[in-house]
């Protein structure tokens, strides 16, 4: 991401901005790319779990979607960490 040319400004400006306004509009947010690419997916689940997945959600001040990635990401690395060297599954 880079600041936007238009809406220039000095670091100690952006820093002091950064605390206590918002600062979107000095960012160019086109240039933003993502650091893996993404894969949409669909997932079915019983409504007794979304309720739930939206109660944890909601304790930690993320999304569902945010949550469901953030224990799928903790559980891989479990998982990797449990692994013997050498037999960690390729793309994983």
């Amino acid at each position: 991401m880079t600041i936007s040319k238009s809406k220039k400004l000095q670091a100690t400006e952006f820093d002091a901005k950064f605390e206590d306004e918002d600062i979107t509009e000095h960012l160019d947010l086109a240039s933003v790319k993502t650091r893996y690419p993404v894969q949409r997916i669909s997932i079915d689940f019983p409504k007794i779990i979304l309720e739930g997945l939206d109660t944890e959600a909601a304790k930690i001040g993320v999304t569902r979607s945010a949550l469901i990635k953030i224990w799928v990401a903790t559980q891989l690395a479990k998982q990797r960490s449990q692994q013997p060297l050498g037999s960690h599954t390729q793309g994983l």
